[in-house]
């Protein structure tokens, strides 16, 4: 059992349109809701490999109820504290002069007698998991650290723990050492107080992290592809354009949120992510190896497994 937390879900909401034209009546040509939040996400790719995963998180109001029909429906189990406040709704809108414009709702208060109901299913679900990904934002009422205490929480009990998520939250989160962290290149900037132009500077940043304690850190790199190191590697898969990378704006939701699976199992590590996802073969040694890299596209407005390729490119120590 693999448990994903989504502390801040959110209904995606597509609308596609001729022109979008601020001041005037616009009409739309489709419209399509999408239950979303990085965990959800990460719910989502996880099902389609087969793994069992039970869903944690708030919910709250007819789109929370939404967001828990369709995790029941990807299979999944759906262990969501219910909340006074209703959840959020992210609208892209997506005009075909290929402008993409974003409206984001703030999001439920979480309550103190919320948090601790959440936090009561969170020991109770974790029992027994492979491991935990936290990932995303938090909504209001949370504590920054809530991360920490999340991670703090998982190590008690020996689950290994996946941390995605940015800001102070992941410089919070970071400091209770979770098993495997993936920030992108302006997070990991954040969290090593540096500029990071060249491939170098980001390896260099990464193997840092993982000195202070962080024994896996993934970083993903866009188009450009992601970085992966541990303690006596470092490892690079290249990024690969896809026909839906190629267009402007289809991937406005989804395929730039980071860390969407990732799993370990008796040395072996597996990660699907956004456009780009690479398995490596934990050896334990340092330099060349093979990265078998699966990739990922957000098409259709959704997650969807598109293909599978070789890439032999790595760094070596």
């Amino acid at each position: 059992m693999i448990t994903t937390v989504t502390l801040n879900p959110a209904i995606d909401k597509t609308i596609t349109t001729s022109r979008l034209l601020p001041g005037q009546v616009n009409r739309s040509e489709s419209v399509k809701n999408i239950a979303g939040g990085k965990g959800i996400n990460v719910t989502k790719v996880l099902r389609q490999y087969g793994n069992s995963v039970c869903a944690l998180g708030f919910l709250g109001g007819y789109t929370g109820r939404f967001i828990e029909e369709y995790v029941k429906g990807l299979g999944a189990e759906s262990a969501f504290t219910e909340i006074a406040g209703k959840t959020r709704t992210s609208t892209n809108v997506l005009s075909q002069d290929g402008y993409v414009t974003e409206i984001l709702e703030p999001g439920p208060v979480i309550t103190e007698e919320e948090k601790e109901q959440f936090l009561q299913t969170y020991r109770k679900k974790i029992a027994g998991s492979e491991f935990v990904v936290l990932s995303g934002s938090a909504p209001k009422g949370l504590p920054t650290d809530i991360y920490a205490q999340l991670v703090a929480l998982a190590d008690k009990q020996q689950i290994r723990s996946v941390l995605d998520t940015s800001g102070e939250l992941l410089v919070r989160g970071v400091k209770a050492k979770p098993f495997l962290i993936k920030p992108n290149c302006k997070e990991l900037e954040y969290l090593t107080g540096r500029r990071l132009r060249e491939l170098s500077e980001i390896k260099e940043a990464a193997l840092q992290l993982v000195s202070e304690g962080i024994a896996h850190v993934l970083v993903s790199m866009g188009e450009k592809g992601i970085l992966y190191a541990a303690e006596g590697r470092c490892l690079f898969a290249k990024g690969q354009s896809t026909e839906y990378g190629r267009l402007r704006g289809q991937c406005g939701s989804g395929c730039g949120h980071g860390l969407a699976a990732g799993r370990f199992r008796g040395g072996y590590f597996k990660v699907v992510r956004g456009n780009i996802g690479s398995e490596y073969h934990d050896t334990g040694k340092c330099g060349d190896s093979e990265g078998i890299c699966c990739r990922a596209s957000y098409t259709d407005h959704g997650y969807r497994v598109i293909g599978i390729l070789n890439n032999r490119q790595s760094i070596k120590q």
